[in-house]
């Protein structure tokens, strides 16, 4: 239900429009998502919002970047595997969160805003994922598991990008046997083969 306009300003204020427009995305979608509707959910003006998100992909991407955890400690479960399952499930769950039609819209929309897709790409980019593979990998070569490796950046990433992959361009469900395989037969290896490389290249 909108709630009454206020006297709100700063911070409690686009708080208010920021969970409108998440409200709005999860009852209408991202296709439907008005500013319009946003502003009276929010019990607001457009103008205001307008002069804080010059349009509705920023206004999304600012209402998304809100939701997502921030500053979780990395999982640990005393085994390299494990832990890599349970941030596959960390991260699967951060997808479920959001609605299956908001990353697609606003890669779409975007495309036809070089700086509002710039700042979409970062966005996904910027997924606090690398510091906890790193860590979880430091803690398998201090428990003996793997020889010591170093993680490019873009491996870091190949979890997350793989089950965006998955979700958003081939509309895939992410189960069990998926984060499985992901783990499996592909970041593990991958892991083995840099860290033997690391060792052949010091031979």
């Amino acid at each position: 239900m909108p709630q009454p306009k206020s006297r709100r300003h700063g911070a409690e204020l686009e708080s208010a429009i920021l969970d409108a427009a998440w409200a709005e995305l999860v009852e209408v979608g991202y296709a439907k998502l008005t500013m319009e509707g946003v502003a009276v959910r929010a019990g607001t003006s457009k103008p205001v919002i307008y002069r804080r998100w010059p349009g509705r992909p920023e206004l999304v991407l600012a209402a998304w970047r809100r939701r997502l955890p921030d500053g979780e400690d990395p999982p640990d479960t005393g085994g390299l595997r494990s832990d890599l399952l349970a941030l596959m499930h960390r991260l699967l769950h951060r997808f479920q969160d959001t609605p299956r039609d908001v990353v697609v819209g606003l890669m779409s929309e975007t495309c036809r805003d070089p700086q509002a897709f710039a700042l979409l790409l970062r966005q996904i980019a910027a997924a606090r994922q690398r510091p906890s593979v790193e860590a979880i990998v430091r803690k398998a070569v201090a428990r003996g598991e793997i020889p010591p490796v170093e993680i490019p950046p873009r491996v870091a990433r190949v979890p997350l990008d793989l089950i965006r992959a998955e979700a958003i361009f081939h509309h895939r469900e992410i189960d069990e046997k998926t984060i499985t395989e992901i783990v499996d037969d592909v970041f593990l290896p991958l892991l083995r083969g840099l860290a033997h490389q690391e060792l052949h290249e010091e031979e």
